[in-house]
């Protein structure tokens, strides 16, 4: 859902301002469904018998689409697949992103009739002077009423989007977030540093930001205290309430696969046993997008992933995950024999990067510390 109604300063994602006129949003849902029907077409056989165990409505702002219109999406892919209604506490899980200054208090209820069953609020920051500094719309007051309506209308499984190593941040500052957080006791939290993405209006104008080492005391602070408050962190950035832990990114970290359907929305389909992982992604525009209402046009590349960079696309994911994932996986995901990993992981061991289990692919807290580098040791 690729609108939103101010462009962040450090957002690299495929998100576009509201100019004066409206979007069409409900010409958008047309396009949506006519590209998940092109793509069913034309992956026919990878589909059958894979029922759709999450939906992610990412952004933008996807909650600038009023819940009729995510209801009439969310019909027409049930129409389409067949979902899979028990792999969470609440059935097939479907999250749906959402700014706190752009939703309206008593909608909630709409998306949950809808079928959305876990709300993803951009939150960042209780500070209202960082909030301005990141560029967001909506104060710290308007962030914690938001949730508790979403609360007050039902929702159980709420995550909240934090970002630390903010312009001018101290770590007293980003524990005071954590707590903020905690105290509206969501299922979930999402915890970021801030980086300079390319391209974004941040890397042209860098604000002041806490050097590696003071981002890193944040970050362990952070950690220390939502283990304390319940949260138990199972990826690089997330800390989960038990049994929530978010099913799709779950699906991203161990290379599975995944259907894209939107303006700049990616997808994987894999082969395993004939060691075929293919990507496609759609164009980015959203004019563009709508203009090739579900036809060839839409598609903004589709390639399969050279066998020698397999290593390199399954650790960039099932890496950052904290307990790691079986090392018997990666050929059951890949198609390649564990014993092409064999000299880096030999490097990662002596670097004490991943811990001394033959059966197992996890990180130590080195390991952790210092991901991209151990994820680059497995670069072709």
């Amino acid at each position: 859902m690729p609108w939103c109604v101010k462009k962040c300063p450090y957002c690299d994602f495929n998100s576009h301002g509201l100019r004066d006129a409206p979007p069409p949003y409900a010409d958008y849902i047309d396009a949506l469904l006519a590209d998940l029907d092109a793509d069913i077409r034309d992956f026919g056989a990878a589909l059958e018998n894979r029922p759709i165990v999450s939906v992610f409505f990412g952004g933008g702002t996807p909650s600038l689409f009023k819940p009729e219109l995510v209801a009439r999406f969310l019909d027409g892919a049930r129409a389409r697949l067949p979902f899979f209604d028990g792999c969470a506490a609440d059935g097939c899980e479907i999250s749906l992103e959402t700014n706190p200054g752009t939703v309206e208090h008593g909608r909630f209820d709409g998306y949950l009739a809808a079928g959305v069953n876990r709300l993803s609020f951009g939150v960042q920051s209780f500070d209202d002077d960082k909030l301005k500094r990141l560029g967001r719309i909506h104060s710290a007051a308007e962030a914690a009423a938001a949730v508790q309506s979403a609360q007050d209308a039902g929702y159980r499984n709420i995550n909240l989007d934090l970002m630390y190593a903010l312009p001018q941040q101290t770590s007293e500052g980003a524990l005071a977030d954590v707590e903020r957080a905690i105290a509206l006791e969501p299922t979930h939290i999402s915890h970021y540093q801030l980086t300079l993405e390319p391209n974004t209006a941040f890397a042209a104008n860098p604000p002041p930001l806490p050097d590696h080492d003071h981002a890193w005391a944040m970050q362990e602070a952070c950690e220390l205290r939502l283990a304390a408050a319940g949260y138990g962190q199972y990826e690089i950035s997330a800390y989960a309430r038990p049994d929530r832990r978010c099913a799709h990114n779950l699906n991203y970290w161990r290379f599975g696969d995944y259907l894209g359907i939107g303006a700049g929305a990616h997808g994987k389909l894999s082969d395993a046993g004939n060691g075929q992982v293919r990507r496609r992604w759609k164009t980015r525009h959203p004019r563009a997008y709508l203009q090739a209402a579900g036809g060839p046009t839409r598609i903004g590349g589709d390639a399969m992933i050279e066998t020698a960079e397999l290593p390199f696309e399954y650790m960039l994911n099932a890496l950052r995950l904290i307990e790691g994932v079986p090392l018997a996986d990666f050929a059951a995901r890949t198609g390649l024999p564990a014993a092409s990993l064999a000299p880096a992981l030999a490097h990662a061991h002596q670097r004490g990067w991943l811990h001394d289990d033959p059966q197992r692919l996890q990180t130590t807290a080195l390991g952790q510390r210092f991901l991209n580098d151990v994820i680059a040791g497995f670069l072709a």
